[in-house]
């Protein structure tokens, strides 16, 4: 019996979701959200699958769920922002200064593994065992990638290029 009501479920899932989908989206503008929503939908089918397999349309009824779940949580988000825009103490951040600004603009020109463990080691102050972990690499190579990091964002943030090594950049 379980196998036949999980076999049905499947085959009436893979039949329905579509249209589940395009209505959650619909109704939320946002595809991971309306994601979310429709399995969440499908969960309490499910959970209920003895019974709403027998209802006339139970595509019609997960797509009720999948709409409440959605206006369920629009209602929420509008609560928590009227909240938020009573509660909330204005803070003006200020822009980023030229050198905060400088060192973006070289990390982004350093290859992305590189400039992960500079970013985790010398940003976030992760020690290199930590950084490694994050990573899934050993600690060697995580301070081959500091080095080579360090080295590639000295030549790229050198204001004169004769202080540069060898005077070109390096992004080894």
């Amino acid at each position: 019996m379980r196998e036949s009501a999980e076999a049905d479920f499947a085959e009436f899932y893979e039949a329905t979701w579509p249209r589940t989908l395009a209505v959650t989206y619909a109704l939320t503008g946002d595809r991971g959200v309306a994601e979310e929503l429709a399995q969440e939908a499908y969960v309490k089918a499910w959970s209920n699958w003895g019974k709403v397999s027998h209802y006339d349309q139970p595509a019609a009824w997960v797509r009720q769920v999948a709409t409440r779940l959605s206006v369920s949580r629009w209602r929420r988000s509008k609560v928590a922002a009227s909240w938020l825009a009573r509660n909330r103490r204005e803070a003006v951040a200020a822009p980023p200064d030229e050198t905060s600004t400088a060192l973006v603009q070289a990390l982004l020109q350093i290859p992305e593994p590189q400039r992960r463990a500079v970013v985790l080691h010398h940003l976030a102050d992760l020690p290199v065992d930590e950084v490694a972990r994050i990573e899934h690499s050993p600690v060697g190579t995580i301070k081959a990638r500091l080095s080579r990091g360090r080295t590639a964002l000295a030549a790229l943030l050198a204001d004169d290029p004769a202080d540069e090594p060898n005077g070109a950049h390096t992004h080894a």
